[in-house]
């Protein structure tokens, strides 16, 4: 699901209570990571931090993202639950 601000779009994820506080105790490095992937393909998108709700991860941007930009982000929490 993704929600836009005047300045800033959210990319929430849902995902199990268990990994979020994994998660959030190396958000800085996930941040980096996934801010180098987005720049590996040209995109603008920058992630400015992740924080997390009960069920989710709330993942702010510095703008909206395309579907690429999402399916990249997705696709990196997916790899993170799995280890």
């Amino acid at each position: 699901m993704i929600t836009k601000d005047l300045l800033q779009c959210q990319v929430i994820i849902f995902i199990a209570s268990d990994n979020v506080s994994k998660i959030l105790s190396k958000s800085g490095k996930h941040v980096t990571n996934i801010n180098y992937a987005l720049k590996n393909v040209k995109s603008n998108t920058v992630v400015n931090f992740i924080c997390s709700d009960q069920r989710s991860l709330i993942i702010t941007t510095n703008n909206i993202t395309s579907m690429l930009d999402l399916d990249i982000i997705e696709k990196y929490m997916k790899n993170i639950e799995m280890v």
